[in-house]
């Protein structure tokens, strides 16, 4: 035992012959007792010119040991480190460039050899590196597993819903022909309330035209005699048609006519004009629309109406053709052309019997018909929504069930996760798998990059990067992308 102590140093002293800057691969391409070729094959030398300080060989081959050749290459052999190759050109130039400092042999220079230094170093780093490696592949084996079984939860899931959408779509179907069919009755009562509605607005608009009628009749009724002249029309030059400023007798007989009343009203009808005659004054002068002058507001009068009215009649000047005080056409035709109208507006309608306003069945008036049709329409709309949230679950679980999540589905744990990126000007986020964006720093518009695309590494590490695509468009230029 003590034997094979005292040769264990021995041993270790041992190393294989070789000139200087050789290593041990090569060493048999520099035996003694032969010449040497270079390396390149170029030229056969004695082997005493091996390491002669003069540069024979064009590859430098045969000065291993010295700086001669400036392509040559000196091999370190650093003892309990790494072996190393340096450049001819660093032998004997006063720097340590090998650990063992064999590369400064003949420079004075003393190199301390810190090989089994920088070899303890290097393992140590070698073991926190392996440590490292191990614990990867134990978190990658987790999360592997980790995905695996909850692809499977997640592809139960999707049969589950895939099975009960076609059940809940029968219910929704079935649900809408309950609604439809308890809707019928409800719509009847609808349109039998607009149906009502509508009629005691239009009889509501009769009565104001009949009062806006009486009430015009009264200012053209000068004397107050229940019928209106000719000379009565004639005060009222504001209706003179043909724009002279005059209301001429001819035109005043011609207002009187049946025939010029249905063409002077063109809002109001005159179907309610109880005239007697059967014809006035001969043909009627064309009517042009009325001027709204602002004219003065004539007297207020106050006078019965619908005082029996006697027919017009053709005669002396006395007997001139006259209105009838109720649905007079003229009586129309100045209240529409007189300003005075518009600041005295007619009264509102009343609203009708059993609605909740002026105007027709509001929503909630309708569901209030009967409380049946809606309680189905919203067991209706209720199932319309479930299958709605039912088939946005459906295809987010298909989508994230087909991601391409790594070889393994080791990325799968990084799905919507994001990170933020803060610069001087922008931040920048990350949502793994969906999109990139950028925003102003202190606030602004939103511009969203880029979209998920697909892997982007090189052909042999594939998963290595991301390519994010269809992002907002450059100014002048593509569609944005990003690659993480």
């Amino acid at each position: 035992m003590l034997l094979l102590v005292l040769l264990l140093p021995a041993c270790w002293a041992v190393e294989v012959r070789r000139p200087r800057g050789v290593s041990l691969t090569n060493h048999h391409f520099y035996d003694e007792s032969k010449p040497f070729t270079c390396l390149d094959g170029s030229i056969t030398i004695p082997f005493d010119q091996v390491n002669d300080d003069y540069c024979d060989c064009k590859d430098g081959s045969d000065e291993p040991g010295t700086a001669a050749c400036p392509n040559g290459s000196f091999h370190c052999t650093n003892t309990g480190y790494k072996p190393l190759y340096i450049s001819s050109r660093w032998v004997n130039d006063g720097v340590c460039d090998c650990c063992d400092g064999t590369d400064e042999y003949n420079s004075g220079i003393v190199c301390e050899n810190t090989c089994r230094e920088k070899g303890r170093k290097e393992r140590e780093t070698l073991q926190q590196m392996a440590e490292v490696t191990r614990e990867g592949f134990r978190l990658k084996k987790i999360l592997i597993e980790d995905w695996k079984k909850a692809r499977e939860e997640k592809q139960q899931k999707l049969t589950e819903l895939q099975t009960g959408k076609k059940s809940l779509e029968d219910q929704v179907e079935m649900l809408r022909t309950v609604k439809e069919e308890a809707e019928k009755p409800e719509k009847e009562a609808k349109d039998q309330h607009q149906k009502l509605w509508e009629e005691q607005q239009a009889a509501s608009k009769a009565q104001r035209e009949q009062e806006l009628a009486a009430s015009a009749f009264q200012e053209l009724d000068d004397n107050m005699d229940g019928v209106v002249s000719v000379a009565e029309l004639q005060t009222h030059p504001e209706l003179d048609t043909d724009g002279d400023g005059v209301l001429s007798e001819g035109e005043a007989q011609g207002m009187a006519s049946r025939d010029s009343c249905s063409r002077l009203c063109t809002v109001r009808t005159c179907s309610s004009v109880p005239l007697s005659t059967t014809s006035l004054l001969g043909p009627s002068v064309p009517p042009r629309p009325l001027p709204l002058r602002a004219w003065p507001s004539p007297p207020s009068r106050v006078s019965p109406v619908g005082t029996p009215v006697p027919p017009l009649v053709m005669g002396s000047s006395s007997h001139r053709p006259v209105l009838p005080p109720s649905g007079a056409c003229t009586a129309l035709i100045l209240a529409q052309a007189w300003p005075w109208q518009s600041a005295r507006p007619p009264p509102p309608p009343p609203p009708p019997r059993g609605g909740g306003g002026g105007g027709p069945p509001s929503g909630e008036t309708r569901r209030a018909f009967l409380p049946a049709a809606q309680e189905a329409r919203n067991k209706f709309e209720e199932a319309e929504r479930s299958l709605r949230d039912m088939e946005e679950a459906i295809r987010n679980l298909e989508q994230e069930i087909s991601f391409d999540f790594g070889p393994s589905g080791e990325f799968a744990y990084l799905y919507k996760q994001c990170y933020e990126l803060t610069t001087n000007e922008y931040v920048y986020r990350l949502c793994l798998f969906k999109h990139v964006s950028q925003q102003l720093k202190l606030g602004g518009h939103l511009t969203l990059r880029s979209t998920w695309g697909s892997w982007a590494g090189s052909e042999h590490d594939r998963f290595s990067s991301m390519k994010y695509e269809q992002g907002t468009g450059c100014w002048q230029g593509p569609n944005c992308s990003t690659t993480v």
